[in-house]
């Protein structure tokens, strides 16, 4: 009889082990799926052309806002308003951050998701000073601006193109409406990468 007890909490451990390894396994690769990594941290085959995909797309997206204004010139208007909510907030809050927040949105992801300029910027999304150096920046990373009175960043936009020692962006919130400008590299306070 203990023979018996014995051969059956063996066969029912070591199914238990198979069976775990499985599941843990096929969980891992879901999840890896869902997040795309870069091709430093060894990439699947198609894995970057489809993070090259949502920048793309991303960017396509924040070159069709341009010229989106508001309409008093108070944080206000239907389109301004529809960014502003994506995030949770109503009319008459700056909405850079939203705005950015937006095209990721629309692309398909669910993060950034922030009003709040400095809330883009986490240090385990920042390029290193080294990567900036080294032209790491590609299309839809983010972008921030250092304002020293609030001591902290206060304006965000998308990355367009990198040109040598200047990104073309597509930024909200700039006189009032969405526009397309050429800012020098060294102007920037902060870059972030929200797609690998």
């Amino acid at each position: 009889m203990a023979t018996m007890y014995s051969l059956f909490f063996g066969v029912l451990f070591v199914a238990v082990l198979f069976l775990g390894g499985i599941g843990n396994s096929a969980i891992e690769r879901e999840v890896a799926e869902d997040q795309p990594r870069s091709m430093a941290m060894g990439a699947r085959p198609g894995q970057a052309d489809r993070t090259e995909n949502f920048r793309e797309n991303i960017v396509n997206i924040a070159i069709q806002e341009i010229g989106v204004s508001e309409a008093t010139g108070h944080n206000d208007g239907k389109r301004v308003e529809e960014y502003l909510a994506y995030t949770g907030l109503g009319k008459g809050y700056a909405w850079c951050a939203a705005f950015v927040s937006w095209c990721y949105g629309k692309a398909g992801r669910s993060v950034p998701r922030n009003a709040w300029s400095p809330a883009l910027f986490p240090k385990a999304r920042r390029y290193s000073q080294r990567q900036i150096q080294e032209d790491a920046i590609r299309p839809a990373d983010l972008f921030g601006i250092y304002n020293r009175q609030l001591a902290r960043i206060d304006h965000v936009g998308i990355v367009r193109e990198k040109q040598g020692h200047w990104i073309l962006t597509v930024e909200g919130n700039v006189a009032d409406r969405v526009v397309s400008k050429r800012r020098a590299v060294s102007a920037i306070y902060a870059f972030s990468n929200w797609l690998d």
